[in-house]
């Protein structure tokens, strides 16, 4: 039942002492706004390390030749591993059933490229029709390398919008333009866009025509893959270490490589290092709530103490009320519902502010690893209940306290 008297009782109480319910609102609103900016910031970091997953495929496995630091077999340390087109045919004979996309590459060095009479500084791979896939790159013009360029060995190129900007500035669109490299003509028929400037500085052409036209042999520099996407995420894992394993074994096998020396082949699974990241934030995360809910606890310490010292000074007052009949229940209520007014209008500012921030400045953070902080308003709104719970524990003691005194005690405080 609604008691006007007793609201504007706790209102009085509130009025006569502003500066000290200022504080004790203050700190309530500063734990919950403290917890709520770190669980957003936690899920912001969470947030920016999928964003920088998400610039190569998710699933996607590299292979790169290293030297060998181990003797093996007779063999001494110190040799130079060089991954062949038949490593690379092996591997999608033992393994293909489990790969999605799959494409060797070879950088093509030593050579001039022009555009007319401008000369060009980019770097030029040699690639697979599915390597668009696996570097995520999305076509803005144009199209990606295909087959029949792989099977033809054509002369064609894809180029970044970098590439476009700074040296096609002049025409209309690059698409059917020709660039010079080393005397070959390439035509442009595609050009690609990336999440970073640095990644659009790349020339793709076939990787036949970089073997077959630029002296690479069947030499490969490295080879990637990607693996379906599973909708579990520990056993898309496990599945991307087992062929992570299975893979670099294989190659060992064939180069003759003892299985400790991880450094002659190396492997690297982007599934596997989202765990580690993944695993780091939730440690972050944790540490979060601990710092957050530490703060909290403060405040509540904060509000009980406030209500003892609210107590002490009524001290005469409750006297009077329990020698005029008042019930102990009655005398609990009225410390209570203070307690409880205080914490619950300071939990729901700290709220409103810290997801009012989180909501407008959230989306403009550019640090690396952190986009976008938010909190799950549910989580949010939960925390603020518990608090509220734990403002009225605190403010139950101190209210027990003043309901236990004997009356005539009571009466005989100055």
């Amino acid at each position: 039942m609604f008691d006007l008297e007793r609201w504007q009782e706790i209102f009085d109480t509130i009025r006569k002492n502003k500066l000290r319910t200022f504080l004790t609102g203050l700190s309530v609103a500063s734990g919950i706004f403290i917890l709520v900016i770190l669980l957003g910031f936690g899920q912001g970091m969470r947030n920016g390390i999928a964003h920088e997953f998400e610039e190569d495929s998710a699933t996607s496995v590299w292979v790169w030749p290293g030297v060998t630091s181990k003797e093996f077999k007779g063999l001494n340390p110190g040799r130079s591993i060089q991954l062949k087109n038949e490593n690379y045919a092996s591997s999608l004979a033992l393994f293909g059933d489990e790969i999605e996309y799959k494409s060797p590459r070879v950088f093509v060095r030593n050579v001039t490229v022009n555009y007319g009479k401008e000369a060009l500084v980019y770097g030029i791979q040699g690639v697979s029709y599915d390597f668009q896939f696996i570097e995520n790159a999305k076509m803005s013009e144009g199209r990606f390398l295909n087959y029949q360029d792989e099977v033809n060995t054509a002369k064609v190129a894809i180029i970044g919008n970098k590439i476009k900007h700074d040296v096609f500035k002049d025409v209309e669109t690059p698409l059917g333009e020709y660039i010079n490299i080393s005397g070959v003509l390439f035509k442009i028929v595609g050009i690609y866009s990336e999440r970073e400037d640095r990644e659009e500085e790349r020339i793709y052409i076939p990787v036949t025509t970089a073997q077959r036209v630029f002296n690479g042999g069947d030499r490969i520099n490295n080879m990637s893959y990607t693996m379906p996407m599973m909708e579990n995420f520990d056993e898309a894992v496990v599945q991307a270490i087992a062929f992570k394993e299975n893979l670099q074994a294989h190659l060992q096998k064939v180069h003759t490589v003892s299985p400790e020396d991880t450094g002659a082949i190396q492997v690297w699974s982007a599934l596997e290092e989202a765990k580690r990241y993944y695993s780091l934030t939730g440690n972050i995360k944790f540490f979060f709530w601990f710092v957050g809910i530490c703060t909290i606890i403060a405040g509540v310490v904060g509000v009980s103490n406030i209500m003892l010292i609210v107590v002490k000074e009524r001290t005469r007052e409750i006297g009077i009320r329990k020698a005029l009949g008042a019930k102990p229940w009655s005398i609990v209520g009225m410390i209570l519902h203070e307690s409880i007014f205080v914490t619950a209008i300071s939990g729901f500012a700290g709220l409103i502010f810290s997801m009012g921030l989180l909501e407008i400045v959230g989306p403009y953070i550019e640090v690396d690893y952190i986009l976008n902080p938010s909190v799950n308003f549910n989580v949010a709104i939960s925390t603020v209940f518990v608090l509220i719970f734990a403002g009225a524990v605190a403010g139950f003691f101190p209210a027990w306290r003043a309901a236990s005194i004997h009356t005539i005690d009571a009466l005989r405080d100055e």
